[in-house]
């Protein structure tokens, strides 16, 4: 799977996948141009909007209504490397349910791919222009 982020101006970047584009930028008092979201919250949204997914899901499949379902996300920053420390997600579901249907879709939530990719880290590999090794700059 791959997809591209391209350099826009500034502090923007557009990202493409597919027939899908997202901005990202920074906000206002960083220098940028707040024209989308900061690579940060994207990341966050991701993990939210997985989860909203897999907890969506569990509630068709169960005959739960899925109105009003929304998830909430907050997160606070850690320092040596700065880096996202801690993400707390809050599952709204307007609508009661069991305790056994809070405890199975609490595990659906925690098993969505983007929670298990940072339970369990992904590899990262970071290549500068891995297409023209050996060619004289230009």
């Amino acid at each position: 799977m791959t997809l591209t982020v391209a350099y826009h101006s500034g502090t923007r970047h557009d990202i493409t996948s597919g027939k899908h584009r997202v901005v990202t930028d920074q906000p206002l008092e960083d220098g940028g141009q707040d024209a989308g979201m900061s690579p940060v919250e994207l990341f966050v949204g991701s993990l939210a909007s997985c989860v909203g997914y897999f907890v969506g899901r569990y509630c068709d499949r169960h005959q739960i209504s899925t109105k009003g379902l929304s998830v909430e996300a907050e997160w606070t920053m850690a320092e040596q490397p700065y880096r996202v420390g801690q993400i707390t997600l809050a599952i709204h579901l307007p609508h009661r349910i069991t305790a056994a249907q809070t405890e199975r879709l609490l595990k659906v939530a925690h098993g969505c791919t983007v929670h298990q990719s940072l339970a369990v880290p992904a590899g990262v590999a970071i290549e500068l222009n891995p297409h023209h090794r050996g060619e004289k700059p230009s």
